[in-house]
């Protein structure tokens, strides 16, 4: 009796939360149209996921004064946009055009500064050309995922990105972490349990924000919102259009509450 029920009940409890997350779709939408709305209900995820944790100060002072505002995204080929059609469905091409809608008239520029096969190592070489030169507000960085897909020492890959974000905030840039993609061949490696948590108490400690693409992309496939071939392309490592899309529009909402925080820790569902 027991074996029959628990498969029910995980199906139960898997329903409920995916008309909850139904609710959330505003927080996703924005301030874009009704057709948007209907494709932001497949990308619905808990405030609690998307929550980053902290205020962007830097980010906000440019809001205020009506900007510009700069963004820098950098990071391996899931910020490159390896597996995307075409290079406007990157991640990051496609976060400039949902914080766009939501800050309409506003001086945007959001630059990707992607490159295939990097690690942290290699990432902060760039720091100076493609971060630091470029006078951004804010950098969103991605990292860990070519670790952890090669084997390689999770304690080095850790000092690395400690002291990448710390040359980041000496800097004064407000700084966004990005975490692993919820992907077959990740979730095949043995240690990127390990990494998520390392990055998050690397955030944690550091003070800076956190997008949880794991816990996200795992949210929409264990809700069953979307399926794993949705969001993920052949190679089961590269997120595809859709999934970039879905990873930008979930991005650009936390952005936005993040935005107007004053405090760390509290999350507004409003568009």
């Amino acid at each position: 009796m027991t074996g029959t029920q628990a498969p029910r009940t995980r199906g139960r409890r898997a329903a409920v939360l995916s008309t909850a997350l139904l609710f959330l779709v505003p927080f996703l939408a924005g301030l874009t149209g009704k057709p948007d709305r209907v494709r932001a209900a497949a990308c619905a995820v808990s405030v609690q996921t998307a929550d980053l944790a902290v205020p962007l100060p830097r980010s906000a002072r440019a809001l205020a004064a009506g900007g510009p505002l700069r963004i820098v995204a950098i990071g391996s080929s899931s910020t490159a946009g390896a597996g995307a059609s075409k290079p406007e469905h990157s991640y990051p091409a496609r976060l400039a055009e949902h914080l766009g809608a939501r800050y309409p008239g506003l001086a945007l520029t959001v630059l990707n500064k992607g490159a295939n096969g990097e690690t942290g190592p290699d990432m902060v070489k760039r720091f100076r050309r493609d971060v630091l030169d470029q006078a951004p507000d804010l950098v969103v960085w991605q990292v860990a995922a070519n670790t952890v897909l090669r084997g390689d020492d999770p304690d080095a890959a850790e000092q690395v990105i400690r002291s990448g974000v710390r040359t980041l905030k000496d800097a004064g840039l407000d700084v966004v972490l990005m975490d692993l993609q919820y992907a077959p061949a990740m979730l095949a490696k043995p240690r990127h349990e390990e990494m998520e948590a390392r990055i998050a108490r690397i955030a944690a400690e550091e003070e800076v924000g956190l997008f949880h693409r794991y816990a996200v992309m795992r949210q929409w496939v264990e809700t069953r919102q979307a399926a794993m071939s949705d969001l993920v392309g052949p190679d089961g490592i590269h997120q595809n259009d859709f999934g970039y899309d879905c990873v930008a529009r979930t991005l650009a909402a936390s952005l936005h509450d993040a935005f107007s925080l004053r405090t760390a820790g509290k999350v507004s569902v409003r568009p």
